[in-house]
Parts: C-alpha cells; structure tokens; sequence
C-alpha cells in the first residue's frame, strides 16, 4: 500500500567546486544530484548562491567569457538531469535588460522552470555585490532566454506540484537577512517549502546567527526552510566560507552538517500537512495579505511513497529528549503552574488550599505546585491542608510515600479513611460490597472528593485538582468525582510529563527522605488503588492494563490535537517511534481504544474546572478545544480499517 502522508525528501547540497570553471562545478553538481535521487529519492535539492560559476569570482563577472560558459554548464545539467524526477535549485548570474542578475535557476527533467533574481544586493563590509549585479527591483522584462528556453524571470515566481501541496518559493541570501525578507509573501501565496542559495562567509558567532534567523522565518511563516551556503572551496583572498546548511520546519531544524565539510549533503523528508494543518489553525496567519503579482509555475513531482521516513519521531512528544533541556523546561512548566495558583488564591483572598494526597504521581506533582505557589504567596505552608484518604485499594507503599511527602514538607497533614463510609452509602444504595464494579470503585472517588469539597468550605480554602491532561483526554477520572476541583494545575500536563516533572523536582530540589519518597513515587505503577491490594499487599490494579500505555496515549494525543493527523498516519508514526517497544498489533488496539474513549468522554472535558495551560494542547473548553459530548468516532476508527494487514514497509 503507497502512502507518503504528505512527506516529501529535501536536500541541500554543498559541492566541492573551482572558481571561475562552471564545466567542473556543473559536474560535482550533477554528481550529487544523481546520487541524491537514485539513491535516497530525493524530490527537490537546492544548492548554494552562484554555485555554477562560484560567489567570489569578483570582477571576472563582467567576463562575457564566464557568463557564456555558465550557461553552457547549465545545459549540461538539463542534460545530464532530463530523466530524473527532482526539482533543482542552482545558483548562476543570468544576463537580462541591459544587466547582471544574481539568480536561483529552478529546473526539473531537462526543462527550466524559472529564473528567479534576487532582491536584496549586499553592499557593505566584505560584500560589494552591487558592483556586479542589480536588484530584482531593476527588472523590466518577464522571460528571459536561457539555454535556448523561454523562461520566466520574476521575483515573485512560485512553483507548484500538480501531485502533492507543496509550493516552493525562493530567497537568494541576503533576501533572508532583511526585515521583511520576500520568503514572507511567499508563504502567504502559497508556498511550504523555502529554498535559500545563499553564500554567507564566516565570522565569529555567525553561524549561530544563521541558524536562528532560518529558525525564526521558517516558525514565524509556518513553513519548511532549505538553507544552503557556498563552500570552503570558495576563494579565500579575504574571507572564508563553511557551506552551512540546514533544514528547518516551524522552527525546529531538522537536520544540520558538521561545521567546515569540504563537501556536505544533508537531506530529510519535510511534512507538508503539518505545515498546511498548522497555518489553517493559525487564524491571524493570513490576517493582512498585501496584494502582490504572482507566477505560479506548475510541474508533477509527487511525494515520497514507501520511503523509510527520514526524519525523527520522537516517542514522546511532550518530553524534550535533552536532559539539559529537559530540566529547563521542567523548571519552566513548574513555574507557570504555580503562579496560575498563586494568582487565583491572590485574587480570591484565600490563604488555604485543599490537596488530596495519594501517593501517586499526580497528587504528588499538585503537591509540589502548591507549596511553590504558597511561597509566591509568602504565606506559611501549614496553609496546605492534605489529605490522605485510604479506601480499599490503597497500599502501604503509597500511603507511606504520602504520608512522608506530607511530613517532609511541612503542610498540615489529615488523614480520613473512606472505607465505611463507603461501606455505608453502598447499603444506602443496596450496593453489594462485594461486587468490585464500576460503582464500587467510582463511590470511592466521590466520597474522596466530597471530603475535600466540604474541608475546603470549612477552611475557607480552595480545592486544587490533581487529574493530569491524559486523564482528561481518556475520561479516566470519576464524573463529579476526581474530575472535579476549584483548580486544576495538572489539567494541561501529560502523564509522561508528570513523572518527569516529578522526578526533576526530587533531584534538583530535594533530599533525603523526601527525595526517596518522590523517586519511589516515580517508580510507582500508575493506578487509582480502588480495587483490593493482592494477597501480599501489592497494587493489583493498573490503568495502563485497561486503558493502554500512557506512552502510546500521549503520542496519539498529541499528534491529533496538535499536528491534525489522521489516525491511519498516526499508526504509522507510532509504528516508527515504537518500534521494538510495542508490536503493530498493540498498536493500533491501542489507537482504536484512545479514539473511542476520547469521543465518548468528551463530556468530562466539557464541565472541567479552570485550569492553566501549558503547553501547546490543553482540553479546556474555554481554551483550545471545543467539541460536541455526542459527536461520532466512527469515520476515525473507518480510517484504520485495513491496518491490520499493512506494514507501509519501513
């Protein structure tokens, strides 16, 4: 079965070259085409500024003895590509209106598609551009002959795939550097993927500066960005250059060479319906579209189809992979829940807060949030009342970790057991004990609610929710049970998050007794503890058993929610993120049980309570997500139809 899922491989390419010998340059050129197409599959490649003739070849660009044999060179490369499905980017001065232009020459099997000038000339410091080349604002004709074609020379060329969404559109170098570069309209007509023939020298810290200016413009634009610079074979008669290039999609680089290679390739497969998914969910992204004349060119390419994917899936998405990095966001995330408490006790006048203490992951993460907020506060911390709350399935392990989290940090501390009243309400309601059902279970998370409900009303304090954003989005709380609080400062914080959050907490901020008592937590199996411990007291019921890995949940939620994948694409992606973890058959059981809960649960998220966003998905109702309690999954788990029996071969 083919399926690209909106990938499409890009590449840019820094050749070894000779300055002022286009025939030799040409052949390194095609050279790497060649291999780049037959061997990975490459669909579109763009090479460095002028690299045909070479940027420094100074003055001998007013040779017409240079200008001629590049277009020479140019034929060849018509030529030697004709039979080759990819988009070519290559860099040439192209002779037009009594002038020089510096110019993208964008080609595909044998044919020219267009010759694109470039705007912004350099003129200052190393750079004297000017002397030999005018701007694109000097043109006056809109075809140029190059090679015997008519081709179109215009600023303001886009080219399209008549058998895919991308559109390509081009900066030349310096275009990027300033405020307003052209790659800005071009994406507001159309264009995904920006490609750069640029040849930056080096200095001191520059590549850096590089690196955050195609960051910037490709997430300020929504947009992939190819981005390639002359070489280290370029003149060195007063500067140097490095043939930087990386690739960049809304602001992550995707791929990046070793600095100073005397001849680099880099590639990777940039995703389009991201891209395309993103800027329609962006709703100010085409607020103020100035009017401007655009050529599109039109070519059939297609995208990659049965291709290994060449790019990373991270498995989970909401972790940075990077401790470094990790630990700062950590800090960050930690931060941001605790001031959204702080501002809500502040501007409700109450120095109480109500926590429910269960020894597991999330009631200990609402723990931490909340002595954090009480400091912002500046108001002691016997102010947290917690509460631990045994029922019929509570451990010694999590009750000991509780009651030492509690203890260790200095919040008033109460212990309520719910078991008879429990016992009780069940001969209210003619429940037998016995049967360990959903309301045997779900009583118990009400009567724990109830508690702290009528605590915070006696305290004049505030109940802080401890359900994390996984919970919400599987419907694994109890309705008007766990799913309720005044406050919800995990409402936004994925399972696989909290037990980092946690963790980082413990060893940065912690130690002894309180910091074994939080790794032990860490280490905990998930579980709400309602149904009886086994014969050795062990926890005897795991949420991941009936809902599945919080793993593979979170990485199916966030690529719905946040990236609009359909669920045939998901599945292919958790097939290449799992793999050797999870076998194909676990899944998409998996996948098909997130959608079905995450539709039919849909009514908890509705009434849930306020609570701060974090990250880039949140549940709230009031925020980002609004969708109707009675709306069928039936054409996503349609979608998935088939699977089963394909491995989509990578």
């Amino acid at each position: 079965m083919n399926k690209s899922f909106g990938y499409i491989r890009v590449a840019a390419a820094v050749p070894a070259i000779k300055v002022a010998n286009p025939d030799y340059n040409v052949k390194e050129i095609v050279s790497i085409v060649k291999k780049l197409v037959l061997e990975k599959n490459t669909k579109v490649i763009v090479f460095p500024e002028l690299c045909i003739t070479a940027y420094t070849c100074g003055d001998l660009f007013n040779q017409k003895a240079l200008i001629k044999e590049a277009e020479y060179a140019l034929n060849n490369l018509l030529e030697e590509t004709k039979k080759l499905n990819v988009l070519i980017a290559v860099g040439m001065p192209v002779k037009a209106d009594n002038q020089l232009f510096n110019c993208a020459v964008i080609v595909k099997n044998g044919k020219i598609l267009g010759a694109v000038p470039k705007t912004y000339i350099p003129n200052y410091n190393e750079f004297y551009e000017k002397r030999w080349f005018a701007s694109s604002v000097s043109r006056i004709s809109s075809s140029v002959t190059l090679c015997g074609q008519n081709v179109a020379f215009n600023e303001n060329l886009l080219f399209k795939d008549n058998l895919s969404d991308l559109c390509v559109g081009i900066d030349v170098c310096e275009d990027l550097w300033v405020n307003i570069p052209p790659s800005s309209y071009h994406t507001l007509y159309g264009a995904n993927l920006i490609l750069n023939l640029s040849a930056s020298n080096e200095t001191i810290l520059k590549t850096d500066y590089r690196r955050d200016i195609v960051k910037v413009q490709s997430a300020k634009c929504i947009t992939a960005y190819a981005y390639c610079s002359a070489g280290q074979d370029e003149s060195t008669t007063d500067v140097v250059f490095s043939g930087h290039a990386l690739i960049a999609e809304n602001g992550n680089v995707l791929k990046e060479n070793k600095f100073f290679d005397e001849s680099d390739i880099i590639y990777c497969d940039i995703d389009l319906e991201k891209i395309n998914n993103d800027r329609i969910k962006s709703n100010t992204y085409m607020e103020k579209n100035d009017k401007k004349d655009y050529q599109y060119i039109f070519f059939n390419l297609g995208c990659n189809e049965n291709e290994k994917l060449e790019r990373h899936v991270d498995p989970r998405p909401f972790v940075p992979s990077n401790k470094e990095e990790r630990n700062k966001r950590c800090k960050e995330i930690l931060n941001i829940q605790a001031i959204g408490l702080y501002q809500r006790m502040n501007k409700i006048r109450t120095k109480k807060a109500v926590v429910g203490i269960s020894g597991g992951l999330d009631s200990t993460l609402a723990l931490i949030v909340t002595v954090e907020a009480f400091k912002k506060l500046n108001v002691p911390l016997d102010g947290i009342i917690a509460i631990t709350m045994p029922g019929f399935g509570t451990t010694s392990r999590t009750y000991n970790n509780a009651t030492t989290l509690m203890r260790e940090l200095g919040v008033t501390i109460k212990e309520i057991a719910i078991q008879n009243a429990c016992i009780q309400h069940f001969k209210d309601i003619g429940h037998n004990v016995d049967v360990h059902d959903v309301t045997y279970e779900n009583a118990q998370a009400r009567e724990r609610t109830q508690i702290l409900m009528d605590v915070a009303n006696q305290e004049n304090g505030i109940v802080v929710g401890t359900g994390d954003l996984s919970e919400l989005a599987l419907g694994w709380c109890t309705y008007n049970g766990d799913q309720m609080s005044m406050y919800g400062v995990n409402s936004s914080i994925p399972k696989t998050l909290v037990k980092y959050l946690v963790k980082w907490y413990a060893d940065e901020e912690t130690e002894g007794d309180i910091q074994t008592a939080l790794l032990d937590v860490c280490d905990t199996p998930v579980s709400p503890e309602l149904l009886p411990p086994d014969k050795e007291g062990n926890i005897q019921q795991f949420t991941e058993s009936t809902v599945g890995s919080y793993d593979l949940n979170d990485f199916f939620l966030y690529n719905m929610i946040r990236n609009g994948y359909e669920p045939k694409k998901i599945y292919y992606l958790a097939k290449i993120a799992f793999d050797g973890i999870f076998t194909e058959d676990v899944i998409l059981e998996t996948l098909k049980k997130f959608y079905k809960r995450f539709f039919t649960q849909q009514f908890k998220r509705s009434c849930m309570p306020d609570g701060v966003k974090v990250g880039s998905v949140s549940l709230s109702p009031r925020g980002d997500w609004r969708m109707p309690s009675d709306a069928s999954y039936e054409i996503w788990l349609n979608n998935l139809n088939g699977m089963e029996n394909n491995s989509f071969d990578n």
